[in-house]
């Protein structure tokens, strides 16, 4: 449920994109970040880090695709939000008594320091990765549009391609347009699936630890009433 609450922007996002394009969607994605943290704040009456650090990242890089009408900005956000958890996640690790993964889920699950620092770790390598994976998909926009405004020799929005070109400056806008919606769709899908993935694994090396800690503590009992 958390889940789908942390993704509930970028869903929004996809959807007015379908319908409206990408400047509707961010402007949407805006007001979506917004209203995530406040109903977290009423809900908690606190602000969690990691929605805090997405709004404002959204507002800055969005607000830059609004007013540039450069969709570039909107495409370098996932990567600049998965960086930026993954240098509080790293941070956690050498400053505080606690990592922010144990600080999260020390209250449901009790494991070896050693385990939390790992698990920690493995967040971190899980963000820089993402912010490469979208980088790389993002990238086959970059040049495809630099390719169409290239030979269209002018900045060139690729919308309505069928309406503004014919011959191979048709064919550079529409794999131009592919690209996006390639980049779009792995925004939710991709991103979405590759987090649920991170998290089965996640799951099973929570649960195998558990079952080492649990054993431990029965043994430690058992040497305890045979002495």
């Amino acid at each position: 449920m958390k889940l789908l609450f942390d993704f509930f922007p970028i869903l929004l996002f996809f959807i007015v994109y379908k319908i409206f394009g990408i400047y509707a969607a961010t402007a949407v994605a805006i007001g979506a970040a917004v209203i995530q943290n406040a109903v977290f704040w009423f809900q908690h009456r606190r602000f969690e880090n990691m929605h805090l650090i997405t709004l404002a990242l959204i507002i800055v890089l969005g607000g830059a695709t609004l007013i540039l009408k450069d969709k570039t900005f909107i495409m370098w956000k996932p990567t600049a939000v998965n960086w930026m958890f993954a240098l509080a996640f790293i941070g956690s690790q050498f400053f505080g008594e606690k990592t922010l993964v144990e600080r999260m889920m020390s209250h449901a699950i009790e494991i070896p320091q050693l385990a939390w620092r790992r698990l920690n770790m493995s967040w971190v390598v899980f963000f820089i990765a993402m912010g490469f994976a979208n980088l790389y998909v993002a990238d086959f926009y970059f040049v495809a549009h630099d390719a169409l405004t290239a030979a269209a020799h002018a900045p060139v929005a690729a919308d309505n391609c069928a309406t503004q070109f014919s011959g191979r400056l048709l064919s550079l806008c529409q794999t131009t347009k592919d690209a996006e919606e390639q980049w779009v769709n792995f925004k939710l899908f991709g991103m979405l699936g590759l987090t649920i993935l991170f998290m089965v694994g996640q799951a099973f090396y929570l649960a195998r630890h558990v079952q080492d800690e649990e054993s431990t503590s029965l043994k430690e009992a058992e040497q305890e009433q045979g002495s």
